[in-house]
């Protein structure tokens, strides 16, 4: 196990294949242990990789926060039908949620249920349904 250790710390210090090990001798294919030394420093090498390269996508990646994909043009609209509340109510009950949909709209893009009781997310994907058919028409105070 030393002997292992010891060709792992020469191959990673060095850093190739043909690095010497501890005892000076360079791996071979007839010195077992340093050629599994070797692979392992490979599948380690190739996993670290991975995780950069990984890393490095989520940090181009844009940021996801609660209006991270919504256009400026609907939040301004949901700002102004409901202040921005997903929950909210209007109209005697007729228009519900954050872009104050009523339930013909809200089928018609694909909702189910009470939309005031849908996600936000859902909101916000519905609400994008409607505004790349219709444009802001559909909201005739808010969407001008």
């Amino acid at each position: 196990m030393r002997k292992l250790m010891a060709s792992v710390l020469a191959v990673s210090v060095v850093g190739g294949p043909a690095a010497f090990a501890a005892d000076g001798r360079q791996p071979t294919a007839k010195s077992g242990s340093k050629l599994i030394a070797q692979t392992t420093l490979d599948k380690h090498w190739r996993r670290t990789k991975h995780v950069l390269r990984k890393k490095r996508q989520e940090a181009d990646e844009p940021k996801a926060g609660p209006d991270a994909a919504v256009p400026s043009q609907l939040r301004s609209i949901a700002q102004c039908e409901s202040h921005g509340d997903p929950h909210a109510i209007g109209g005697g009950g007729t228009y519900r949620g954050k872009y104050q949909f009523d339930m013909g709209t809200w089928t018609s893009v694909g909702g189910h249920g009470d939309p005031a009781a849908a996600p936000e997310a859902e909101q916000d994907k519905r609400a994008a349904i409607l505004y790349s058919r219709s444009g802001p028409s559909q909201w005739p105070v808010c969407g001008v």
